[in-house]
């Protein structure tokens, strides 16, 4: 208790460069433990943006563009499939249920998808969360078209206001959809997931405002566009599907027998297996951040060590007194690496407590603005790990110092000017 009362006075006498070294700890440690964090946030919310979905289905290309374009709005479908093909999936015997999905045009930078009802009563998020409105109802008409949280907020849309959309993907499309204006009908309440960032229509709704269009295109200029007849919709492609089988068991026979389906060449993918493969493709960024964050924890240990090293010269007076009075040279080694155990120790918790303090502040904004579900829970294996790994580098680094203030002789000490 002597030299643990003698550590803090020691450190107290010196109090600003202390303050200096353990706030470098803490900021050091604090982006070691936030990048974990937010590692973890990311991957959960990777992992919880589509749950209970058992395959994705789309044309034959490869397994994680098939999820980017349908599940993240990301990139572009290889090709279509037939409704023929879709139908006869849908009433397949082992599906218990499937959700449509046509993508293909866009407003101001945001995604458009074309699916049905059952995207809203299937779809669910983080295990079991399902989809639901802040505000008004599903598209159910030609011209409504409902808009995820995001997009809502972003662009400040209300109900009842009328828009145009863009053919195409880009944020800035030549071509617009002037003919067919859509009505807001309803807003789905915030998921953190990629549904916040779409807008979403009816299959025939899709069809209504290409009506009249040859092999994809327009219209030409100066020539006359066919007046709507509704009753000449119908749905020729979708670019993908989602569906949910009536047993676990049966999802790989369906999967091969989707996979080796003979009149349509078709993919279909295990969305939780592609999902991981995504991750592990973004773990390596993950993996930089860390060695950033671990590489600025040496820096600021070697400050520490800096700060101890250097003053050792103003203290030597201070050893020589502490040797005159009792202290044996081994109690002075010790004293030193309790200093730099303590200034460590203080730094750590500081550091950790400031993540989690800014969390709990910043959690909701972290969620709503970038899709991170943070979870609030105790520290991680890997935190723990960090705590005692900058500990232990503390007392090793500290050992210098006291090896230098172990070999200072009394005498040394004493004639000190």
């Amino acid at each position: 208790m002597t030299l643990l009362r003698l550590a803090f006075k020691s450190l107290r006498s010196r109090s600003l460069t202390t303050t200096l070294t353990i706030f470098s700890i803490a900021l050091s440690v604090m982006l070691l433990v936030g990048v974990d964090r937010l590692r973890d946030a990311a991957q959960v919310g990777f992992s919880g943006t589509l749950s209970r979905t058992d395959l994705v289905v789309g044309a034959r290309g490869g397994g994680l563009p098939l999820l980017l374009s349908t599940v993240f709005h990301i990139g572009n479908a290889s090709n279509n499939i037939s409704w023929e093909t879709y139908q006869h999936f849908a009433h397949h015997p082992a599906v218990a249920w499937t959700i449509p999905i046509s993508i293909g045009d866009s407003h101001r930078g945001y995604r458009v998808v074309s699916t049905d009802e059952n995207f809203y009563a299937h779809y669910q998020y983080r295990r079991d969360h399902h989809l639901a409105f802040a505000q008004g109802r599903l598209p159910s008409s030609l011209f409504d078209i409902a808009l995820g949280a995001e997009v809502a907020s972003r662009l400040h849309y209300h109900l009842g206001q009328k828009i145009i959309l863009s053919h195409g993907i880009e944020e800035k499309s030549i071509i617009q959809h002037t003919n067919t204006s859509f009505t807001i009908v309803g807003i789905l309440a915030p998921t953190a997931t990629p549904v916040d960032r779409a807008l979403y229509m009816t299959l025939l709704g899709d069809e209504a405002m290409h009506f009249g269009w040859e092999g994809g295109t327009p219209p030409a200029i100066g020539e006359d566009t066919p007046k709507l007849d509704p009753s000449k919709l119908k749905v020729d492609e979708i670019t993908s599907f989602l569906l949910g089988t009536k047993s676990r068991v049966s999802t790989l026979y369906l999967q091969r027998e989707i996979n080796t389906y003979k009149p349509e060449p078709l993919t279909a993918i295990i969305p939780a297996y592609t999902l991981q493969e995504l991750w592990s493709i973004l773990d390596y960024a993950d993996k930089t951040l860390s060695i950033v964050s671990a590489a600025v924890l040496v820096v600021g240990l070697l400050a520490m060590l800096i700060a101890l090293y250097t003053a050792l010269n103003e203290r030597r007076r201070e050893i020589a007194i502490l040797r005159a009075v009792g202290l044996h040279a081994r109690q002075i080694f010790a004293l030193f690496l309790l200093e730099s155990t303590l200034i460590a120790a203080i730094g750590t918790a500081l550091g950790i407590a400031a993540v989690y303090g800014l969390l709990f502040v910043l959690h909701t904004t972290i969620e709503n603005r970038f899709g991170l579900p943070v979870a609030l829970v105790g520290l991680s294996t890997r935190v723990e790990i960090y705590a005692l790994v900058t500990l232990v580098s503390a007392a090793l680094l500290g050992a210098i110092p006291a090896f230098r203030a172990y070999r200072n002789s009394l005498v040394d000490g004493l004639n000190a000017h």
